[in-house]
C-alpha cells in the first residue's frame, strides 16, 4: 500500500517539516516534501505542467493509494504552499482516495481552521477525508520532529484508521468492477 505524507509546509526547519520528515522515516511511506518542492505560482497556463516540479507533483499524488495531509495554520488556513499544490490537481487525482489530515499548530488555538481549509478543499476534490483528525501542538513535538508519547500514539491512530479504510476502499472498488 502506497501511502504518501506530504508536507504542506513552506519552511524547511518549520516544525510540520520535521514532523512529516520523522513520520516517512517511521511509516517507510512515500512523502512529497513541499518545503523542497519549488512548485511555480500556479497561473492556469498550460506550459506550467510541463515543469519538473508539478510533473513530480502529479506523478506522486496519482501512484497514492491513500495520502496523509499535514500543514501548518497561517492566518486561520492551510499554508500557501499546499494551497498552490492543489491548485495544480483535479478531482481525477482524488476520486475514491482516502485522506488524512493533521495540523502541527504553533500553539494555543491553532490548528482547528487549518484543518477545516483543509477538509473543504479536499472535499471539492473528491477525496475521501477520514472523520479523525488531528492537531499537534508545540508541547506535543520533540527536538527534530519526535513526537511525545500522547501525540504518537494519535499519529498511529490515524495512520492505521487510514490503512484499514484504505483497505475496504479497494474491496468496494474491485467488487464494484467485478459486478
Amino acid at each position: 500500500m502506497n501511502i504518501l505524507i506530504i508536507n504542506g509546509s513552506p519552511r524547511e526547519t518549520g516544525r510540520t517539516t520535521k514532523v512529516t520528515r520523522e513520520l516517512h522515516k517511521s511509516y517507510q511511506s512515500s512523502f512529497l516534501d513541499l518545503s523542497e518542492l519549488l512548485l511555480p505560482i500556479f497561473t492556469g497556463d498550460n506550459y506550467q505542467y510541463e515543469t519538473e516540479a508539478v510533473k513530480m507533483l502529479i506523478e506522486k499524488i496519482d501512484k497514492a493509494d491513500a495520502i496523509l495531509l499535514a500543514t501548518p495554520e497561517y492566518h486561520g488556513a492551510m499554508s500557501g504552499a499546499l494551497k498552490n499544490a492543489f491548485d495544480f490537481l483535479n478531482s481525477a487525482y482524488f476520486a475514491n482516495k482516502p485522506v488524512a489530515l493533521v495540523a502541527v499548530s504553533g500553539g494555543g488555538k491553532g490548528g482547528i481552521n487549518a484543518l477545516n481549509n483543509l477538509r473543504t478543499v479536499t472535499r471539492a476534490l473528491y477525496a475521501n477525508v477520514l472523520s479523525k483528525q488531528l492537531v499537534l501542538d508545540p508541547t506535543d513535538v520533540m527536538e527534530q520532529g519526535i513526537l511525545r508519547k500522547t501525540a504518537a500514539e494519535g499519529i498511529d491512530e490515524l495512520v492505521n484508521e487510514l490503512i484499514l479504510y484504505t483497505q475496504v476502499s479497494k474491496q468496494i472498488l474491485k467488487a464494484k468492477q467485478n459486478v
